[in-house]
């Protein structure tokens, strides 16, 4: 797949832009003065396949906390500021990975200068994040509301500004919660500069219809090539958000695991095709795949081996049974109750 040319920045261990690897990002929502609590909830995020772990920075008790996330886990962390420029300085000292900032609420240029010294200082990039619901005064006098061409212009401007401070480790986020406005803002950004940018839709809401959002505005853009870091923004557990994003991910073969190719269901199916399929991909979300492999589960033999040819390895059900195929080929038949465990095996097998 194609993907746009970025510039490169290092996220503590992380390199994200050119060629590497689209990283998968979420926020914890609890105190970040609580320090087990987030802990936990980093760790949680991590072992879900979390890369970069972002929190807000809104007190020094949070900012003391960071040195003791740090000595306790190894993945890169965020701090999100917003208003108090000195919390992001602070943070910097502490060792934070990277710094957010939102120029709409950040203050004035010498405050900006002063953030982007620091880090330059110590070598921490920035995300410029820029949301439709912080714009500056004058670009939204200039357009009139949060319009693509808005918030393009102001992440831009923006970015633009920390460089003439001598700083170029810049990431540039655009978010709304208007699916086709973040859509159009990350493609005139990505036409008109070569800064790495973080995907996602803001305030998309509950889950079922936050993936849904999320999918069409980050999967577009992924499919157009744009994009090196993705958020999956939920009003849920975070650790959703990341199984979502990379659910996203694995669909556009951007990331390894294992598909499982399940047909609709018609009149023709004569077996539990619904129950196998929740209980097949439980079993599949416990196994770790370094490979991209197809399994497939049909109803029948009209969409089995034929519709299904190109799957490693599938069934396809009949009367209380069901035949197994390797690459379109049939293998054997096999009992209904024993699908789930059958192609458990055979993946196992193929990884």
């Amino acid at each position: 797949m194609y993907r746009r040319k970025s510039r490169v920045v290092k996220i503590g261990g992380i390199e994200i832009g050119g060629e590497n690897r689209i990283s998968v990002q979420s926020m914890t929502n609890t105190p970040t003065s609580d320090r087990d609590a987030t802990l936990k909830q980093i760790k949680r995020l991590e072992k879900a396949g979390c890369d970069i772990v972002r929190f807000t920075v809104n007190s020094m008790d949070a900012v003391r906390n960071i040195a003791y996330f740090r000595e306790n886990t190894n993945i890169p962390l965020v701090a999100d500021i917003h208003f108090d420029y000195r919390l992001a300085i602070e943070s910097a000292a502490a060792g934070i990975s990277k710094i957010r900032i939102n120029p709409g609420n950040i203050g004035s240029d010498d405050r900006m200068k002063s953030v982007a010294l620091e880090c330059a200082r110590r070598g921490i990039p920035i995300r410029i994040g820029i949301n439709s619901g912080s714009l500056e005064e004058e670009v939204l006098k200039k357009y009139g509301s949060p319009t693509p061409q808005a918030l393009f212009e102001s992440a831009i401007l923006s970015a633009k500004k920390l460089e003439r401070f001598d700083f170029y480790d810049i990431v540039l986020s655009v978010k709304s919660s208007d699916v086709s406005a973040m859509i159009q803002a990350n493609r005139l950004i990505a036409n008109n500069s070569d800064y790495p940018l973080h995907l996602g839709v803001t305030e998309t809401g509950t889950a079922a219809h936050g993936i849904v959002k999320s999918s069409i505005g980050i999967g577009s853009l992924l499919a157009d090539g744009i994009g090196d870091t993705i958020r999956v923004s939920l009003t849920d557990d975070p650790v959703t958000e990341v199984r979502a994003a990379n659910d996203i991910l694995q669909a556009l073969k951007l990331k390894n695991g294992i598909n499982l190719i399940s047909c609709p269901t018609c009149g023709r199916t004569q077996i539990e095709l619904i129950t196998i399929a929740n209980r097949l991909q439980d079993e599949i979300d416990k196994i770790s795949c370094d490979k991209q492999l197809n399994v497939a589960l049909m109803g029948c033999v009209v969409n089995g081996p034929g519709e299904a040819r190109e799957a490693d390895v599938g069934v396809a059900g009949g009367r209380g049974e069901a035949v197994l195929f390797r690459k379109g080929e049939i293998i054997r038949k096999i009992a209904e109750d024993e699908i789930v465990k059958v192609l458990v095996n055979e993946i196992k097998e193929l990884i």
